[in-house]
Formats: structure tokens, sequence, C-alpha cells
């Protein structure tokens, strides 16, 4: 008797934006500090302009006053439970990737009790006991770890369906005075993935995940406002924006060879690139030495679509969300084929990196 092949496949997808956009222009009236509490006196006209020509953010998406990070969960997954036709019910695992838990508009205490994929079930009303709910906090990658962490249970039998979603509001989070601040960003994306047979092996078929703590733990942490005037006791997301970018471009090309390596692919068969994006530059430059690796100059027009311009940088919320715009037709130039490869990919606190190939269906 043959043996059955199991194949994880995404069978729906959701997402939320909030509807606040927010467009370079607001940070025009800023008071903008360098980490020494010292006020910048470079025009903020040209600060912004700079963040541009780098970033590639003209606008991004502020949450909602009355709404918190769960809230935007609980849509995303509404959104995927209804694209998919699956009963909520159904569902063996809720995954909720996120970093700061639910944030008040006017108290940045970060609230994780109870956690939000518990909030999450709770408010689709799912009843079943064995519907399994829990969060994973692990920086920027989140959503993929999430999504490594399902395609386990599906491939030992444990699991038929898991919904992954990703959610998060850094726009309270981030320092007002920091110009850092300018790229965050929030949102949720969610996806169900469930187990299928499959004459072939499809959905994710190879994944990696490194986890670089001994000197690369603390580029992104948690500290004081660059404006001397702050409380002392309020905490922002900082980041080591030179270190992260340098460590980046020279560790994440690898990562994503020795990916495709497990999964006896090249770069060549890769149609559709989707990785989290806090610098369009720095995602170019992730692209061009990937290539490099396997002595290809040239890169495929429209291999990696970018959401970073409209959307800014919604940490874990950023490739799920990506994945949707494509999945529905709402990205102009970029569309899902029946054996199409992708890779999946984010970089993000910790330091943390991983990757997965997926094969559409």
């Amino acid at each position: 008797m043959d043996k059955k092949i199991i194949s994880s496949i995404i069978v729906g997808s959701g997402k939320y934006l909030p509807t606040k956009v927010i467009p370079n222009d607001y940070f025009l009236t800023k008071e903008f500090y360098d980490a020494s509490g010292k006020r910048l006196v470079k025009p903020n006209a040209d600060i912004v302009a700079t963040l541009q020509k780098i970033t590639e953010i003209r606008e991004r998406r502020y949450l909602e006053d009355n709404m918190m990070t769960s809230d935007m969960a609980h849509l995303a997954a509404k959104d995927a439970l209804a694209s998919s036709g699956v009963d909520s019910e159904t569902l063996d695992y809720i995954i909720v990737a996120h970093n700061f838990g639910d944030i008040l508009k006017d108290n940045i205490r970060v609230d994780t009790c109870p956690t939000l994929a518990a909030r999450v079930k709770h408010k689709l009303g799912i009843k079943n006991p064995y519907t399994v709910a829990y969060d994973l906090p692990f920086g920027c990658p989140g959503w993929v770890q999430g999504m490594i962490q399902a395609n386990y249970y599906l491939q030992s039998g444990d699991a038929k369906r898991v919904m992954v979603i990703g959610a998060e509001n850094l726009s309270r989070i981030s320092d007002p005075h920091d110009i850092d601040s300018m790229i965050f960003s929030d949102g949720a994306g969610a996806v169900i993935l469930e187990a299928k047979e499959t004459e072939s092996k499809k959905g994710i078929i190879a994944h990696l995940t490194r986890s670089d703590t001994l000197n690369h733990a603390h580029l992104l942490n948690m500290d004081a406002s660059y404006n001397p005037n702050y409380p002392d006791n309020t905490r922002f997301l900082k980041m080591n924006g030179r270190k992260l970018y340098e460590y980046a471009i020279k560790t994440v090309p690898a990562t994503l060879k020795e990916c495709l390596d497990r999964a006896g692919k090249s770069v060549e068969d890769i149609q559709h690139v989707l990785i989290h994006q806090a610098n369009a530059k720095m995602d170019h430059n992730i692209l061009e030495r990937l290539f490099l690796l396997y002595d290809k100059h040239e890169i495929p027009e429209n291999l990696m679509p970018m959401s970073i311009q409209e959307f800014g940088n919604n940490s874990v919320a950023t490739v799920p969300i990506l994945y949707d715009l494509i999945a529905k037709g709402a990205k102009e130039g970029h569309r899902f084929i029946s054996g199409d490869h992708s890779i999946f990919a984010s970089v993000g606190a910790g330091m943390n990196i991983n990757a997965f190939v997926y094969i559409h269906p």
C-alpha cells in the first residue's frame, strides 16, 4: 500500500488593517532627540525625506483609539474563517504571534493575561475545549515560527487544522521622540493551515530557524524615551538600527540558502519571496546577496512583493498580510499559481531568523 503523503496547506487567509492612515507629513511637527537626549537640529522635513529614501515608507497604519491588538487578531481570524469556509469549532490550535500583548491608548503597560489567543478564541465564540489557544512571542519572526510549529502538529497527526495569527500594535510602544518610530505600524494577518492528502509533497516542504543570542540579543530592547523630560519608568521599543542592518544582510541570505538546500531547491525555483519588511533597502540588499550565493546577478522582476511603502513595519503581521493581499488578488502584479514555490522569511528581535519553503497547491 502506498504511504499517504500529508501536506500542510493554507486553505484560507485574512487580515485587518487599521483605518487610520498616517502619512509622512504627520511627523513634520514632532520633536526628535538622539540617544544622548539632545534635540535634533536637522529639519524634520529632511529627516522624513531621508527615512523615506532608505525605507521607502510613505505612510503607515495606526490602530484606532478604542481597539487593541487582540481586536485586530480577532478580525483577521474572522476574515480567514470566512474566506476558507472552515468551521471555527474544528480548529485544533489557535497560535497568536505578537510581542507586546494588548496596549491601551493612554496606558502602554503590556497586558498578556489572559493570552491574546485566549481572547481571540473567546471573541470567536468557540466552545470546543480542545481548540488549544496559545501565544508565541518571538520577535518579528513570530508568525513564521507559528507556521513552523503548526506544520509540526499537522505532520505528526496531532492536528488537522491550525490557525496562525500575527498581530502587533507597534505605534503605542514606540518612542514618539525617536526617529525610528516613523518605521513602525499596526496590523494583523491570519491563515488556516490544514493537513491534506496529496499525490506529491505540497505546502510547507522545508523550514529553518536560528537564534543568535550570544552577541545579538539586545539589538532590539526596551528602554527609556530619548526625550530627557519623559518619565524614566516609561519603556519604549528601541533598536540599534545600524547593527541590526549589518546583522541582517550578513546572516539572512545564508539562512535562506540553507533553507532552500533543505528543500532541495535553488533560488531559481522560487517565484515569490515573502519577507518581513522593516527597511526596503535592507530587503533588496538581502535578495541581491542571496542571488550572489548562487553566483547569480540578475533578479527576476516582481520576485519580492513589497508592502512597506503603504503599511510600514507591522512586525509579525507583515508576512501574513502580504500573503493575504496576493492570495485575494489585491497586490498588483502578483498572484499565486499552482506549482509556484514561495519562500517565507523573517528576521527580528532575539536576534531570530526563520524561513519556510512552500509549494502552492
